[in-house]
């Protein structure tokens, strides 16, 4: 197996940093691996916003779900889907542009691209990194706080931060359940339950007068912080001039 394979296979998300700093060198290699992901058209439909200053990453760690971990890394790096360039560049070319659902999920597929490839960069290099989709919340609070305009909206952040202990590698569901040839496989009701099987095993170990799914599904679909992000979201779709 190749270092890139190995790189990939191995990964962990970390939430325990220690105080060494990442290098500016590292740091450059990472935000560069990011910017020759592949993209739509070549567009670039994305922007990122680098941030070390600890008093903001402590109001991160808090408008992100309150997730304290979030301030002890030494650096985020906000993966912002951004039309207002485009839309900047059509305006001192004579057109009047109007975004579409199209360009906010092709802007949101272009800079989750590119944040995987800093991921793998960051990882390569030895250092730690974790995804924080709660950026999509408090969609007001976070455009004030990185002076955001019209067109853009950060879907993800990633923190990065070199660590003492790897945690275990987590398992994930058995890829029949997942790969499928030529088209796509409907699971039968006995197949769907034992595609879950490992997850309820783990589960039941801790909690055996609980139901998995009924306690997934409160804790994350039916959470305060899944219905303030479907806000943000539709808040932000609604700043870009699409119907949400």
């Amino acid at each position: 197996m190749n270092d890139v394979l190995k790189t990939i296979n191995n990964h962990r998300s970390i939430r325990r940093f220690n105080d060494e700093k990442i290098s500016e060198k590292d740091l450059s290699l990472i935000i560069d691996a990011a910017l020759r992901a592949p993209t739509a058209g070549n567009m670039m439909m994305y922007s990122m916003v680098t941030i070390k200053n600890k008093e903001t990453l402590a109001l991160l760690s808090e408008t992100c779900d309150h997730q304290g971990f979030i301030k002890t890394a030494d650096t985020a790096i906000i993966f912002l889907a951004d039309m207002s360039k485009w839309a900047k560049y059509f305006k001192l070319n004579g057109i009047k542009y109007k975004a579409h659902m199209s360009d906010f999920i092709l802007a949101l597929n272009d800079t989750l691209i590119a944040a995987q490839n800093s991921v793998i960069a960051a990882e390569s290099l030895g250092i730690g990194t974790c995804y924080i989709g709660d950026i999509m919340e408090n969609f007001e609070k976070h455009q004030t706080i990185l002076n955001l305009p019209k067109y853009v909206f950060p879907c993800t952040m990633v923190v990065f931060g070199h660590f003492d202990q790897t945690p275990k590698k987590r398992e994930r569901f058995n890829k029949k359940f997942l790969v499928f040839n030529e088209k796509y496989e409907i699971l039968s009701n006995e197949e769907t339950l034992e595609m879950f099987q490992y997850k309820e095993k783990v589960y039941n170990r801790s909690h055996p007068e609980n139901n998995f799914a009924k306690a997934f599904y409160n804790r994350k679909i039916n959470s305060d912080f899944f219905k303030e992000m479907n806000r943000s979201i539709k808040k932000a779709l609604t700043s870009w001039g699409i119907e949400a």
